[in-house]
């Protein structure tokens, strides 16, 4: 088990997002708030998606969304997170460290 990102996502995180797969990995060690599930219609799934906003090692605040499944964590997507979701995020997830 353990995260895992499929090389069509790594190529969209590195390419549209900017986003290495080790900060990904940096912010999964530094969250501190709780995890939210995305209720949209638009991005309903089985298992549902998952989603927090925590810092990278060099404080950038990242979105990322995933799947947790039998075999492990798949990430859909990581970014920086706008000022709605980080309202959201410090309202419903609790962060302690932004």
């Amino acid at each position: 088990m353990g995260i895992n990102i499929s090389q069509s996502v790594r190529k969209k995180l590195q390419d549209k997002h900017g986003v290495s797969v080790k900060e990904v990995h940096e912010a999964f060690a530094n969250r501190t708030g709780k995890l939210l599930y995305d209720l949209r219609e638009k991005h309903d799934s089985d298992p549902r998606t998952m989603w927090f906003v925590a810092p990278t090692n060099h404080r950038r605040l990242l979105k990322v969304c995933f799947v947790q499944r039998v075999d492990g964590t798949h990430i859909r997507t990581a970014y920086e997170a706008n000022s709605v979701e980080l309202s959201i995020y410090r309202t419903h997830g609790r962060p302690t460290d932004f």
